[in-house]
């Protein structure tokens, strides 16, 4: 069996995130404590703000969120019905509803602050999303996006991932084409989309490791485009990737850390 190149060039967003609320959180979700702080810290949420988490998986986000400002001043959408049960179970007395980014259920004006962790790049229709974030935030208020350094290779792991899949297929396009991964492509989205005064940046996450295995197993649950390309490969293309990464950490435990671009504007006066 070859690679499948769909999977590895154009991934199906349906795919990436079918999966139980467990395995995301032992493949990307690791990341989300350290990356939540780091993101709201640097959008600037306090208490008394409403805060919408657009994307929200699991809830990992929501959860800082919810330690910031409250339950009932928090609101959280994501299209997984699987995810929106871990978000609700994790996170009692936030509003959390079914749905995707483009098609926001809330009014008009509704939040001080809307933010998107780690989804423009899966969004349908990226500038949809972005406008929808926009409409639901109160004049004033702030719409705030992440997503993961793929272009300079600024989240390690993925790094290490994709380069190791090159071997294989050098022709792999990985995840440098998903929208807000490369440097100042989310500020320029904000601004197209009427946001003003965008200003953007990068914010640092860490995820640590027991062992290889740790690292390794999550890829084999198919979660994101990675995890999806990997389900691609034969199994003598998996070992050669797998043997590829391994060489190229260390034995033992170890931490991975993560770069994420992210930008911040302000939604203006209807």
């Amino acid at each position: 069996m070859g690679i499948d190149q769909g999977n590895l060039q154009e991934p199906n967003g349906c795919m990436m995130f079918a999966g139980p609320a467990d395995h995301y959180d032992r493949f990307m979700g690791r990341y989300t404590p350290s990356l939540a702080v780091a993101f709201t810290d640097a959008v600037g949420v306090t208490a008394g703000r409403r805060v919408c988490d657009v994307g929200c998986g699991p809830g990992g986000l929501t959860r800082e969120l919810v330690s910031r400002v409250g339950p009932a001043n928090v609101a959280a959408i994501d299209p997984a019905p699987q995810f929106v049960l871990a978000c609700r179970e994790r996170n009692p007395g936030a509003d959390v509803r079914e749905g995707v980014a483009e098609e926001l259920p809330w009014p008009t004006g509704t939040f001080d602050i809307t933010l998107s962790s780690l989804v423009i790049g899966f969004m349908t229709d990226p500038e949809r999303g972005v406008h929808e974030m926009r409409r639901v935030t109160r004049p004033g208020g702030i719409v705030a996006a992440c997503m993961w350094d793929i272009s300079h290779g600024g989240m390690t792991m993925l790094r290490l991932f994709w380069t190791a899949v090159r071997r294989v297929e050098p022709t792999a396009a990985g995840e440098a084409r998903l929208a807000g991964t490369s440097e100042g492509d989310i500020a320029d989205r904000f601004r197209r989309a009427g946001l003003t005064d965008v200003v953007d940046g990068s914010v640092r996450a860490e995820a640590p490791y027991t062992d290889f295995d740790d690292f390794w197993t999550p890829f084999a649950f198919g979660v994101g485009p990675s995890g999806q390309a990997l389900l691609s490969l034969s199994d003598e293309q998996k070992d050669r990737v797998r043997e590829t990464c391994r060489d190229a950490l260390p034995a033992g435990s170890f931490t991975l850390d993560a770069r994420a671009w992210y930008a911040r504007g302000t939604a203006p006066a209807v």
